[in-house]
């Protein structure tokens, strides 16, 4: 029997810091609900704007998975690997904070927002080396199919993580509908609607609404208006 959570919208966590604008799916920060602290190996997910200019100054991390999916405008990234890059709509970054690094992300732009996804994974071994890589996905390659961007494996299509999760991203037609098959048995799988309207295994689901479901093989979905998700599969122990 399936297991599923729903997160809408307005439930999640807002933080307006005048420069950022944050809406937390689950605790991060100032914001805490002992109900929404992850979902399985899923820790933070993080729907940011960061206004023309400015940014987040050099932080640490550590063991921890970091993703970041730039939805709108350009983003720069410095880190104590030596690392400078822009990252922008289409690409994913990935950091395996491992023993530790610290890094800094800016709006490169002047005159515009950016959007982003912060994403953070528990990693399935402590203390590795830390490590970068960021690639650039055709877009295209989502149209009304499930482009994966994300897996545990450094010889498959997209970035990779030390964790046996997968990602992927798709924009569907109105009235176009496709199964997702769960790939290790023990996992589960979160979806984030990032614009319209879809239907996940009934539940309807609206542009940024969370909804996890697990203990499935597969699941259905179908949009009910042209459409844009995130599909996050992660061990649920």
């Amino acid at each position: 029997m399936a297991n599923t959570i729903i997160h809408k919208a307005e439930t999640r966590g807002d933080a307006n810091h005048g420069w950022l604008h944050s809406r937390h799916t689950f605790s991060f920060a100032d914001y805490y609900d002992p109900e929404r602290v992850h979902f399985g190996m899923l820790r933070v997910l993080n729907d940011d704007i960061v206004e023309a200019g400015m940014g987040f100054g050099t932080h640490p991390h550590d063991n921890m998975e970091i993703i970041s999916i730039p939805l709108e405008g350009d983003l720069e990234h410095k880190d104590s690997m030596g690392n400078v890059s822009l990252i922008k709509h289409g690409d994913v970054q990935v950091m395996s904070a491992g023993t530790g690094i610290t890094h800094s992300e800016y709006n490169k732009n002047k005159d515009k927002r950016v959007k982003f996804l912060q994403i953070w994974v528990l990693p399935d071994r402590k203390n590795v080396k830390p490590r970068y890589d960021q690639i650039t996905l055709n877009i295209k390659d989502r149209h009304n199919k499930l482009q994966q961007i994300l897996s545990p494996n450094p010889d498959d299509a997209g970035v990779w993580i030390y964790q046996n999760a997968w990602f992927h991203l798709a924009q569907f037609e109105n009235g176009f509908s496709a199964d997702y098959n769960i790939k290790a048995k023990e996992n589960g799988v979160y979806a984030f609607i990032l614009s319209g309207d879809i239907t996940i295994n009934n539940q309807e689901l609206k542009s940024r609404d969370g909804f996890g479901i697990w203990d499935v093989d597969k699941i259905s979905v179908k949009a009910n208006s042209d459409a844009e998700f995130l599909l996050i599969e992660v061990p649920m122990k």
